[in-house]
């Protein structure tokens, strides 16, 4: 039997949370393929050309694909990330792969500097990382790959070695990035947030001034089309802010750049309530993680909600004020279970409004207003659909009742993924694939949606609205 057949066939008497078809289908095995092409050994890259090396959220989603093939490489995607954290508690963006060439992407390790300029936050001395951070996914991908095979996480220890880690991420972010002095966490990157160039962050970027084009040599134009890529004058932007951060060693403070961001801090918020879970499986006599994630969405609300435009915005912590554009990252919080009802139908209607489309105009999300001024139906995040954040939308839609949203959109998204080799993200018009194929999350996230069986009402976050733990 191949590498392939063993990853897609379901050992014989092992029982598994979502049940996969009797036989594999052509979709399944091409998404697993993508994942064994994109497997090193201890984690998977993204992409073999334009991503060589493991990414934070990317191996959360990964994980929870990879969890339907191998429980075994799902705990390994995330204990190897584990490993690359700070001593402050932080998880870095990047952990680089020595054995990659330092120009095969930029910023490389000899950009960040980890070992020595992060040396007072307690960067890691034995392997080399990027010194900022990305959504903190990774307590609910914890927890979704130990229900994938309880009984091979048990034995292993898998969350007990893992708890304490994501424990200590939640309180650097807690604690560390309040900048704002609401509850919410800021981010100070861009490439923290992970939709690198919003349009949700023009308006706090315009402050900062750009790194001369001659400092820095853009490793992604080798392998991505210039159209689809953010711009010089953002790169430049995205470097100096990067550059600062690390000549200051990392230290965390209120500086050119900081946003309060409604994705990141819903998936805090479903990562607290993963937390809760966990601590729960390992026997915790009490945990007041969900009246904590409760207290954080009351935040969210409190700081970010905007009527008139019927959905999350972004804060700019420096400005005082909320930024005035509609991303995809105002709609993430639609997978919150203690959302107000009223919150969470007004979500819905935005979604299906024409700033976005969904079931008319497009079959993917956006990760941004189609009536925006910066609408660019191909450019990295001002436009095109990404997988991971239409992953989101669905299980949202799913938990507050929406299930033939939920269903179409599940349709759209395996049509997508097939139809355009797992694209890194799509024309939400068109569906024409832009980036590059073949990429990791878009292939995990297939098999997640290909083993769910939406019937049976699972959301695929916090297990059922009413805190069944599965």
């Amino acid at each position: 039997m191949d590498r392939i057949a063993q990853l897609t066939t379901r050992p014989a008497g092992r029982e598994t949370v979502y049940d996969p078809a009797a036989a594999p289908s052509s979709l399944q095995v091409r998404a697993a393929q993508v994942l064994e092409g994109n497997w090193t050994g201890g984690s998977t890259v993204p992409s073999r050309g334009l991503y060589p090396h493991q990414w934070s959220w990317d191996s959360a989603f990964i994980a929870i694909g990879l969890r339907h093939l191998s429980p075994l490489r799902a705990q390994t995607e995330l204990e190897t990330l584990l490993a690359a954290q700070w001593a402050d508690g932080r998880i870095p963006h990047i952990v680089f792969n020595p054995s990659v060439p330092l120009d095969a992407y930029f910023p490389s390790p000899d950009f960040w500097r980890s070992s020595t300029a992060g040396r007072a936050a307690g960067a890691p001395g034995t392997v080399q990382t990027s010194g900022i951070v990305q959504p903190p996914v990774h307590a609910l991908a914890a927890w979704l790959v130990h229900l994938a095979d309880p009984g091979l996480s048990r034995a292993r220890g898998f969350l007990t070695r893992v708890h304490p880690r994501l424990a200590a991420w939640h309180r650097y972010l807690l604690h560390r990035r309040d900048l704002g002095g609401g509850g919410l966490v800021s981010v100070v990157h861009p490439w923290e947030q992970g939709m690198d160039n919003s349009p949700c962050w023009d308006r706090p970027l315009s402050r900062v001034a750009p790194a001369p084009a001659r400092s820095f040599r853009r490793a992604d134009l080798d392998h991505g089309a210039p159209e689809d890529r953010p711009t010089d004058l953002d790169y430049g932007r995205y470097v100096r802010l990067a550059a600062d951060y690390r000549d200051r060693g990392y230290a965390d403070g209120p500086g050119d750049f900081a946003v309060e961001d409604p994705a990141f801090n819903a998936l805090l918020i479903a990562s607290e309530y993963a937390l809760d879970h966990i601590a729960h499986e390992l026997g915790a006599a009490g945990s007041a993680r969900q009246a904590r994630a409760e207290r954080l969405t009351a935040a969210l609300v409190e700081r970010l909600w905007e009527p008139a435009a019927g959905m999350f915005l972004c804060r700019d912590v420096r400005a005082g004020e909320l930024i005035p554009e509609r991303g995809v990252t105002g709609l993430v919080p639609l997978l919150l279970p203690a959302l107000p009802r009223d919150l969470a139908a007004t979500l819905v209607r935005t979604v299906c409004g024409p700033h976005f489309g969904l079931g008319g105009t497009t079959r993917l999300v956006p990760s941004y207003d189609l009536l925006g001024e910066a609408f660019d139906p191909h450019r990295y995040w001002r436009g095109p659909a990404w997988f991971n954040t239409n992953w989101l939308l669905e299980r949202g839609l799913r938990l507050h009742g929406e299930r033939g949203r939920a269903d179409a959109l599940r349709k759209g998204m395996l049509h997508t993924a097939g139809a355009s080799g797992f694209a890194e993200y799509v024309d939400p018009y068109t569906a024409q694939a832009c980036g590059v194929t073949g990429f990791g999350w878009t292939a995990a996230l297939t098999l997640d949606l290909l083993h769910d069986r939406p019937a049976r009402g699972r959301n695929g976050l916090t297990a059922t609205k009413g805190g069944d733990r599965g």
